[in-house]
């Protein structure tokens, strides 16, 4: 309050306490200095300062509320112990929050009586200075103020707060030190694991709203399945983070692959149950002549045949939904085969020669049956593997598309930090604190390095092969076709 002097940088002790209070690699060397680590971490510094009293001028010069604060934050050339407990606080402000912003209110009022009662004071009665260095704040927190993130760039949102909170809330009840890089792999954890929750629920809500039972072809449930399913691994995408293994991803993978296997199931059944009732009401007409004895006479077999072609055309005329058309038709005649070889042994009408004949023909049908049925079935276990492929396609291409956008975030902090670095080594140089400036050349060299790791496609490669090697244990059907899949989506990208 008022002015930016040692006693308010000797308020602010628990910044030069930061080391010992939380740490941020849980294998940390002796020797390693965490201020290199701690700015890629910590938010924006934010010096208010309210009732400013001082005229913003250095050496007769105006200056900004920004340069008024790094004069403040200035370190004095020495080594003596007055001079290390001055410059102490200062660098650590400097070596934490490379991001530094300072605002300075003056009184809102300048009447002492309306001073002692200002939450009655109107707006109209603030002071011009006051109310437009008030909106220049506001602005800076709503409209520039970068949101909180975690390292990699992703954004903190309200539940994970929470659990961040809780995670360093147990660290310290359990009498360790907090461990940032820890808290975030065990955030990881459980937000990866609520992406996938979330994801599957949708993928289960929107295949029930969508998909009506039964349909009327395979491929209309699949093309179903493909949408419900795209939109599935985006909810997983925007959620997750840090799910460096694939693990969860594959996690994902494996539950839809159930739910579709049950929901394939459940068409199929439904189609089967729609079909059997479509041939019984078609039927009927038949099995009363069956129960009545109706083709017990001369001509009859022929009667028969007429009447269960008749059959069979309207039970396919009246079929719109037919996954299962061939496979209940094929156990309808199956049950009709010794009725019919009963029917045709007994008509006089014909020869011998002739009854010899039409065995043969009916047994040739009930192959041609057989064999259709055999072809759907083929059909829809090569749908089964398309899907699958599919899927895995999604999932890459879904993948790549976040990893660059992590990539790009990932980029713009260590651009961020290395120019903060460098522009805090060179204020080192130009103030003479050669030592100091020389010592951050380790840490340029190692955000150098970082940088050019993450600008190479390597990283990508990885995580496409760790898809691949999870996906073959929960998606059968791309078995030694998953690293195909994915190498041909890379070779687009680079």
């Amino acid at each position: 309050m008022g002015t930016i002097d040692q006693n308010a940088l000797d308020k602010l002790h628990y910044v030069t306490e930061l080391t010992e209070c939380i740490k941020v690699k849980s294998c940390n060397s002796k020797d390693e200095d965490d201020s290199f680590h701690f700015s890629r971490f910590f938010p924006a510094f934010v010096w208010t300062v309210r009732d400013f009293i001082l005229e913003l001028k250095l050496d007769g010069h105006p200056i900004t509320e920004n340069e008024y604060l790094e004069h403040a934050l200035q370190l004095r050339p020495g080594y003596g112990a007055k001079v290390q407990k001055y410059n102490f606080p200062r660098q650590c402000i400097r070596s934490y929050f490379p991001s530094r912003k300072c605002f300075v209110f003056e009184r809102p009022v300048s009447c002492v009586e309306k001073l002692r009662k200002l939450e009655e004071v109107s707006e109209n009665e603030l002071e011009t200075s006051f109310v437009k260095q008030a909106k220049e704040f506001c602005h800076y927190v709503f409209e520039t103020a970068k949101t909180k993130t975690l390292h990699g760039g992703h954004n903190v949102t309200g539940t994970l707060l929470g659990n961040l909170a809780v995670t360093y809330v147990d660290a310290i009840r359990s009498g360790a030190v907090p461990c940032l890089e820890n808290a975030v792999v065990a955030l990881a954890q459980i937000e990866n694991s609520a992406a996938v929750r979330q994801a599957h629920e949708h993928y289960m809500k929107e295949m029930e709203r969508l998909v009506k039972f039964p349909t009327a072809t395979i491929e209309e449930f699949s093309e179903l399945h493909a949408v419900c399913g795209k939109e599935a691994i985006q909810v997983f995408m925007n959620r997750s983070f840090k799910d460096d293994d694939r693990t969860h991803q594959g996690e994902l993978m494996r539950v839809i692959n159930l739910s579709y296997e049950n929901f394939r199931q459940k068409n199929e059944q439904e189609s089967a149950n729609l079909c059997t009732k479509v041939i019984t009401d078609v039927s009927k007409t038949l099995e009363e002549r069956i129960t009545m004895g109706y083709y017990s006479k001369s001509g009859g077999y022929r009667c028969f045949i007429e009447d269960q072609e008749k059959m069979i055309k309207d039970y396919k005329a009246s079929i719109v939904k037919g996954i299962k058309l061939e496979d209940v038709l094929n156990d309808f005649l199956k049950e009709k085969e010794i009725i019919a070889q009963t029917i045709l042994l007994a008509d006089n009408t014909l020869t011998e020669k002739e009854k010899q004949i039409e065995a043969e023909r009916i047994k040739a049908e009930a192959t041609q049956q057989e064999m259709k049925v055999m072809e759907k079935n083929q059909e829809a276990l090569q749908q089964m593997v398309v899907d699958q492929e599919r899927s895995y396609q999604e999932n890459v291409q879904q993948l790549m598309e976040k990893m660059e956008v992590d990539r790009g975030k990932l980029l713009e902090e260590q651009k961020r930090v290395l120019a903060q670095k460098l522009k805090e080594q060179e204020t080192l140089l130009k103030s003479g604190f050669d030592e100091q400036a020389d010592r951050m050349e380790a840490q340029i060299r190692d955000l150098r390095r970082d940088l050019d790791q993450t600008q190479s496609s390597s990283w990508l490669s990885d995580a496409l092969d760790a898809l691949g090697t999870v996906a073959t244990c929960f998606l059968p059907g791309i078995v030694g076709k998953g690293i195909g899949l994915a190498t041909k989506l890379f070779s687009r990208l680079f």
